[in-house]
């Protein structure tokens, strides 16, 4: 029996996949695997028993990775699973800040018990007044699962699209409508473009990197849109480029007291993936990761481990071992392995980074020593039997 914690509450739809060998527990000392949406992990004391940690989301800030990596527990998130509903909101706040439609929504409002309300309109709509997005530029700052689909659908209403993103996957490349320009130099992104959408992951290379200079970059009257981490953009350099015309609207959907209220700002109380479906697909693919794991040793989409599939086990024992990507580790599990008498019928070895994965499906059920004796070997941190 599998049990798993929830830290936030987890769409139903999602864990209804778990089958009846999970069971949900209210203690995480109790738990293999957590799923987690925004609670923070940072300061959380992280029991041995958990092997793995599932974030039904793409962001994973709130996640020590490091610490979990070097306690052989297997970090994942959801790329993808809320695309469509971050996309549907970029496209929203392409048109509220091409067209003051909120002001308009906010002045009938103001004036909703005015009897000649409907001619008033008529005059004050010019105040409301705005431009299409229909032949204006688009920039698209990184081309993974959103930037894509915003990409695509901004083509299908007649904007004329400019991606930029060193690290396109092959994948992504696949999916991008031919129509859209691939730009290789982030600096014609800002001369160029009317509007600029950034979807990147928040790293220590990509924290700030709109700031005052890229802004000064920037064509006059430019619209920035930023649906992915609020700390991607300078706001303190991004609300003085508002307030001195250099940037006609900021578009975000991270509040906070730099840019709430500030002038020439939309901000969105983080509504990208708020979204039934898109919370249901998160769930849903969490619970996939951690079923594939937990069940067969497999990984997909982990963001502090390496890739890796060996299928569905098919001989008698499986062992997983997450371990240090250091010199000679799989020769020592290979010699370790056939001390103890056993046959390797198939096995796989993949690193990123400091860390590394094994797997090794063995033509015998394997022993409690052959397993003590793989953990003694420096470097390892956490040895599974998967059957």
């Amino acid at each position: 029996m599998y049990k798993y914690k929830c830290l936030n509450p987890i769409a139903k739809f999602g864990l209804d996949h778990f089958n009846r060998d999970y069971m949900e527990v209210d203690e995480i000392e109790e738990a293999d695997a957590i799923l987690v949406r925004s609670a923070g992990m940072h300061d959380m004391e992280i029991p041995k028993s958990v092997h793995t940690i599932a974030r039904a989301g793409a962001g994973v800030n709130n996640i020590p990775l490091e610490k979990c990596a070097e306690h052989g527990i297997v970090v994942f998130n959801t790329p993808g699973a809320n695309a469509n509903g971050v996309k549907e909101l970029v496209i929203a706040g392409l048109l509220l800040a091409s067209r003051d439609i909120l002001g308009g929504v906010n002045w009938v409002q103001s004036e909703r018990q005015n009897e000649d309300i409907a001619k008033l309109s008529e005059k004050q709509k010019k105040k409301f007044a705005g431009h299409e997005i229909q032949g204006k530029k688009l920039g698209i700052i990184g081309l993974g699962a959103i930037g894509v689909q915003v990409a695509n659908t901004a083509t299908h209403l007649g904007m004329e699209v400019l991606g930029y993103d060193p690290y396109i996957s092959v994948e992504a490349a696949w999916n991008l409508s031919r129509s859209i320009r691939h730009i290789t130099n982030v600096e014609d992104i800002y001369k160029e473009c009317d509007f600029i959408t950034i979807h990147v992951p928040l790293m220590d290379s990509t924290k700030k990197m709109i700031n005052e200079d890229a802004i000064n970059r920037m064509k006059e009257g430019v619209v920035m849109l930023n649906f992915a981490r609020d700390l991607l953009v300078d706001e303190d350099a991004m609300v003085t480029a508002l307030r001195q015309g250099k940037v006609k609207r900021y578009v975000t959907d991270f509040p906070n007291p730099v840019t709430a209220g500030a002038k020439g700002t939309i901000v969105i109380p983080h509504l990208g993936a708020s979204t039934e479906e898109a919370e249901e697909n998160c769930a849903r693919m969490a619970v996939k990761e951690v079923r594939c794991y937990l069940e067969y040793g497999n990984i997909k989409n982990s963001v502090n481990y390496p890739d890796c599939d060996m299928g569905v086990p098919s001989y008698p024992s499986r062992i997983a071992i997450c371990h240090k990507n250091i010199k000679h580790m799989l020769s020592q599990f290979t010699s370790i392995i056939g001390e103890e008498n056993h046959n390797i019928g198939n096995m796989t070895n993949k690193s990123r980074g400091d860390f590394a994965y094994s797997m090794f499906d063995i033509e015998s059920r394997v022993s409690p020593e052959l397993i003590r004796k793989l953990e003694k070997v420096e470097g390892v941190l956490k040895v599974r039997v998967i059957c």
